[in-house]
């Protein structure tokens, strides 16, 4: 039985998108058979991070109408081969209920390790019944005080759904705003949130060129380090959390 981990955040503009797509690579590279499931209608982009917009045969607005299988709505991605999306429907109107994504998973739970659902953003109600099917919940913000108040009534409604599985990933970590004072430290974005934190990712030129070009993250970027070590905690290893090189 396979993993499902629901990334969201409660505000656009946060990297959603481009922490699901380098996860999921994450943990294809080390050999985990991972599915990503984009659930943003109309703003479909994971095809183009993935470098598999021009392979998309069906998406899972096809699987919608009933004209196929979620199966063959699946692409594999190039970039690494235990990697496959479903991607979502370019129509912005196409409806999905929980119980469809609830479906969906469990059928594709017989063929992946992990499967990685992007919601869409916000805090509206379908994002709250979609991912209560999952085992675990991401929670992603940036060191914004507005993207952590909303990471927060996130948080606050999943614990009243009776969700406590949740972890949370802070993104697009750029020194300046520490200097400026917007943000003392991290204990105070994970006490706002309330949620542990999983990991931290800086503000890396090379995950925009690497999502806008669909090719992988460099190994040595700071980005990648830290989407590995996520991926690492992710399947239970002890990775140290450490700050010290992304406040540099």
């Amino acid at each position: 039985m396979s993993k499902i981990i629901a990334i969201t955040s409660g505000k656009g503009g946060t990297g959603k998108s481009s922490i699901c797509s380098e996860l999921g690579f994450s943990l294809a590279k080390q050999g985990l058979r991972t599915l990503i499931i984009e659930l943003d209608f109309g703003l479909r982009c994971l095809d183009i991070m993935l470098g598999v917009k021009n392979d998309v045969k069906y998406d899972l607005g096809n699987v919608l109408k009933g004209e196929i299988d979620v199966t063959k709505a699946t692409t594999q991605v190039k970039m690494a081969e235990n990697l496959f999306i479903v991607c979502a429907p370019e129509d912005p109107f196409a409806k999905v209920d929980a119980e469809t994504i609830k479906s969906i998973c469990n059928e594709m739970r017989k063929y992946y390790e992990y499967i990685i659902v992007d919601t869409s953003a916000g805090t509206n109600a379908s994002v709250f019944d979609v991912v209560e099917q999952s085992d675990l919940i991401l929670i992603n913000t940036t060191p914004d005080p507005v993207c952590v108040r909303d990471a927060r009534t996130m948080s606050d409604e999943f614990y009243k759904r009776g969700n406590k599985k949740q972890r949370l990933i802070i993104n697009k970590v750029n020194p300046d705003l520490f200097r400026a004072e917007l943000i003392t430290d991290f204990d105070e974005i994970i006490d706002t949130v309330g949620v542990q934190l999983i990991g931290v990712i800086p503000d890396d030129d090379a995950v925009i060129i690497a999502t806008s070009r669909g090719e992988p993250l460099p190994n040595n970027s700071l980005a990648f380090k830290a989407f590995d070590a996520i991926s690492k905690r992710l399947q239970g290893e002890d990775v140290p959390l450490s700050f010290k090189v992304l406040l540099s």
